[in-house]
């Protein structure tokens, strides 16, 4: 990607985002599809108070609008995910009346907004860099009498959060004022986000102060080492009977997941346990590294056999982010589950999948990945940690 142009505007009671790409196929094949993602946090560091507003009132395509042009020429879209507060979408590069690849070494701008009422959207708005970018602008265009004050925040998949190393600028247009920052060359998993407040109004919620990875984690809602429930085996659900609660519990995780993807970039794929959101039930859900696979939901499982051939490859947790330890992990394991109807399934999964799964499995039984570590090994800081982004390495 070259250039990205941010601009969201927010007018009686609703938010209106949009971005302008500029992007260049700098690979050997045509591009046929681009990738957005669109979340949104109601309150952020509340997550039950945000997992309850968004069961009850879930993000719509309907209420969403979104709309998409290259170069002036509408495109179609596809859903890839939808979630109650989080949407990933493929801008394709085709209509009903022409099709338009990006073929190497053309450029193309792309230009898509969405609109959300303030009653799903909370006080932030976040750039993520997942492609190499030349340069980031964000504006944001707030009604004066509103007094709005701006201001912002970085953060990186290692790094703690900290000011904006560039200021934002504010000044009037008019009946608006509006609050303008950009940044040259971001590194690829940066996190820039723009916060604001109406002095005119008192009802914003406080911000809580996030300084490292598991703080972060713990603002979206995931349990932290040290609370029992990460240390007893999860209780196992009676399928069919159970039906209802298990798929209740798969959506909760589903949606923390969606929180938690703000705060990181999981390039070796992740997983959550439901011990992990407070839920002390056999459920778990893994999203392969590969973006185009489906996510891997997991009721009762546990492992009925492990391969002798193992390797030893770094791990992080969600539930003590801020280290990442080596740990011995079969490279291939069957795993007997089963289904919402009470089918009792196995599968098998191999080398990245199968590190995943045992990973969660073990949540499960109440074991996190330290006390499958080595004796004498010792986990590092994830400043240290030099795997971040990039897959698992398998000969």
């Amino acid at each position: 990607m070259d250039t990205e142009h941010a601009e969201l505007t927010y007018h009686g009671g609703v938010y209106t985002a949009r971005i302008r790409r500029r992007v260049i196929n700098g690979g050997s094949e045509p591009v046929t599809r681009y990738l957005v993602r669109i979340s949104v946090d109601r309150y952020p560091g509340q997550p039950e108070r945000a997992n309850e507003l968004y069961r009850r009132h879930p993000l719509t395509w309907q209420t969403l609008n979104l709309s998409a042009l290259c170069d002036g020429e509408p495109m179609r879209w596809v859903a890839k995910h939808d979630r109650d507060s989080f949407k990933e979408v493929w801008l394709c590069f085709d209509n009903n009346e022409s099709k338009f690849p990006l073929y190497p070494g053309q450029a193309a701008v792309l230009d898509y907004s969405y609109t959300v009422g303030e009653d799903q959207w909370g006080q932030w708005f976040q750039r993520a860099i997942r492609l190499p970018t030349h340069e980031v602008r964000v504006d944001l265009v707030f009604p004066a009498d509103l007094e709005p004050d701006a201001w912002g925040t970085e953060t990186s998949t290692t790094a703690e959060a900290v000011p904006l190393r560039n200021p934002v600028h504010r000044r009037e247009s008019g009946q608006s004022v509006v609050f303008s920052w950009a940044t040259q060359a971001p590194p690829i998993g940066a996190r820039y986000r723009l916060e604001w407040r109406w002095r005119a109004r008192h009802d914003e919620m406080p911000r809580p102060v996030l300084r490292t990875a598991s703080d972060r984690m713990r603002a979206a809602g995931i349990v932290q080492v040290g609370d029992d429930i990460l240390a007893r085996t999860a209780d196992r659900f009676r399928l069919p009977v159970d039906g209802r609660e298990a798929d209740e519990a798969i959506d909760r995780i589903h949606r923390s997941m969606q929180r938690v993807r703000e705060h990181h970039e999981f390039g070796k794929g992740m997983g959550l346990a439901a011990p992990q959101i407070g839920i002390d039930r056999a459920a778990a859900v893994v999203v392969p590294p590969d973006p185009d696979s489906h996510s891997i939901v997991l009721l009762n499982p546990h492992i009925i056999d492990a391969s002798a051939d193992t390797d030893e490859q770094y791990e992080g947790c969600l539930s003590f982010f801020d280290v990442r330890g080596l740990v011995p992990r079969a490279r291939r394991i069957e795993i007997e589950h089963t289904t919402l109807d009470g089918t009792v399934a196995i599968t098998v999964f191999t080398d990245a999948l199968a590190r995943l799964v045992a990973h969660e499995v073990d949540h499960l039984n109440g074991v996190v990945y330290t006390q499958r570590m080595r004796q004498g090994v010792a986990p590092i800081p994830v400043e240290e940690y030099r795997g971040t982004g990039r897959p698992w390495e398998y000969r």
